[in-house]
């Protein structure tokens, strides 16, 4: 397995992505493609918003993972969200999951974060993961006003 960081050029094969995710797990609000492309286009040319990555498995890319950075007082300075993580259902139950939690990690740690973040919905089967890999429940809500 490799990780490598997506360019400008790869954003098709993102947006193919992107879309599969959306029919296994699909996000709260529509999945709007002028929208979504102007978020990766500055994302991508604005590396203090966050990274993103392909995930190669035997030379084909089989899934993405999306870090976000914010600021919190409360976790004591610079956040990274696990924005975005998807990998191909053919390609689950591999340990890739886990591979790619990490390496999400580690690039969090040379970024100077002090918290990683994640939402997953109800029902998602990578919950079960994720709390192998140390993310902890709270007894808090999201909640979300969208501005536009």
């Amino acid at each position: 397995m490799e990780i490598k960081p997506v360019d400008f050029e790869d954003m098709p094969i993102l947006l193919r992505l992107m879309r599969a995710m959306q029919e296994d797990d699909p996000w709260s609000v529509p999945f709007e493609e002028d929208h979504v492309c102007g978020a990766v286009r500055n994302l991508l040319a604005n590396p203090g918003f966050g990274q993103a990555w392909f995930v190669h498995d035997g030379g084909r890319i089989v899934g993405y993972a999306v870090m976000a950075f914010d600021y919190s007082l409360e976790y004591g300075g610079r956040n990274a969200w696990v924005d975005e993580i998807f990998i191909e259902k053919d390609s689950r139950g591999k340990g890739i999951g886990t591979q790619v939690l990490d390496f999400v990690e580690q690039a969090a740690r040379e970024a100077g974060v002090t918290a990683i973040h994640l939402e997953v919905n109800e029902g998602n089967k990578a919950i079960d993961l994720y709390r192998r890999r140390g993310f902890e429940d709270h007894h808090r809500y999201l909640m979300t006003k969208r501005l536009r």
